[in-house]
């Protein structure tokens, strides 16, 4: 996009590379049940998470075709279900225009907005070090954010692997949504390895991370209250703030190997 740049007083004008930005309509069996604000890359996997982490359906098997349709005003991600479960959305449908990355738009109840997140029996213990790699790892992987310093990464990975599934969006909540629906078709066993996320974690990417089924979510930022008491029930080892020289555990940190000295027995 064209801009003029105002810098150490001096003025010029050129050229920056920007997100692109969306509307995208979720629809199930013809109607639409949401519409979201997002980068337009990996619209099917992003459909495939919503329609997971939402509850709609428990697994992609449950979904019996998916398309992506490109419209004038944006795009349309047309899902189609059997017609019980469609009966079910229909009962507890809500409108979800909002702006982007909206994780909560249109929610009916203050019970529906908190509710508990499904409980993780992850087991597996990781290293600090393997933290940090993680971590270490997802930076050069992020081509569109490289682009515009603008969007979010939601990734999987597995120490030994690497990175095996990364989702960008300029939307939080988008970019997990994503991941999740990558993970769900590729079939990945997901309570081997960690969640990254390199924004802020509240109480709903606590409880898409809990659909995905990781034990661990490490995040660049730091975590809401709520996200922490979501993660401590749920049974999630949360760590944030993660930088190059370490990070902190907020909830069960018997998953990640500290040495005595360091270890919080406290934490939840």
């Amino acid at each position: 996009m064209a801009r003029v740049q105002v810098r150490d007083g001096t003025v010029s004008s050129g050229e920056r590379s920007v997100p692109e930005e969306v509307p995208v309509a979720l629809t199930f069996n013809g109607t639409t049940h949401a519409v979201m604000m997002a980068s337009p890359t990996d619209i099917a996997d992003f459909a495939l998470g919503f329609a997971l982490t939402e509850g709609i359906v428990a697994s992609a098997a449950e979904i019996l075709s998916r398309e992506v349709i490109v419209v004038e005003e944006g795009i349309e991600a047309r899902m189609w279900i059997a017609e019980e479960k469609m009966k079910h959305l229909s009962a507890r449908r809500r409108a979800l225009a909002g702006p982007t990355g909206c994780g909560l738009c249109g929610v009916e109840s203050l019970v529906e907005a908190v509710k508990p997140a499904a409980l993780v029996d992850a087991a597996g213990l990781f290293s600090p070090a393997a933290v940090l790699d993680a971590m270490a790892a997802l930076g050069p992987l992020q081509s569109l954010n490289h682009e515009t310093r603008a969007v979010h990464a939601a990734a999987y990975f597995e120490p030994g692997r690497g990175v095996l599934a990364l989702a960008e969006d300029v939307g939080r909540h988008n970019a997990l949504d994503k991941l999740v629906g990558k993970a769900a078709e590729a079939g990945f066993d997901t309570s081997r390895g960690l969640l990254l996320l390199t924004s802020r974690v509240s109480i709903e990417m606590v409880q898409k991370a809990a659909v995905l089924g990781v034990g661990v979510i490490a995040a660049v930022s730091a975590p809401t209250s709520l996200a922490i008491r979501t993660a401590a029930a749920a049974g999630i080892t949360l760590c944030a703030i993660v930088r190059a020289d370490g990070f902190e555990v907020f909830t069960h940190p018997g998953r990640i190997a500290l040495i005595p000295s360091e270890r919080q027995d406290h934490v939840a």
